[in-house]
């Protein structure tokens, strides 16, 4: 049986990369709150 996670670098980037979360307010929102928790990673 096939798992459901079938992992794509490419998509996975657009969607969630950095630049496409800097481009738009809540995106930034989502940036600063990972910065304020203290993430390692901010985007994928």
């Amino acid at each position: 049986m096939k798992r459901t996670f079938q992992p794509h670098k490419k998509p996975r980037k657009r969607s969630m990369g950095f630049l496409v979360r800097s481009s738009s307010p809540a995106g930034r929102r989502v940036l600063r709150n990972r910065r304020r928790k203290g993430r390692a990673r901010l985007a994928v």
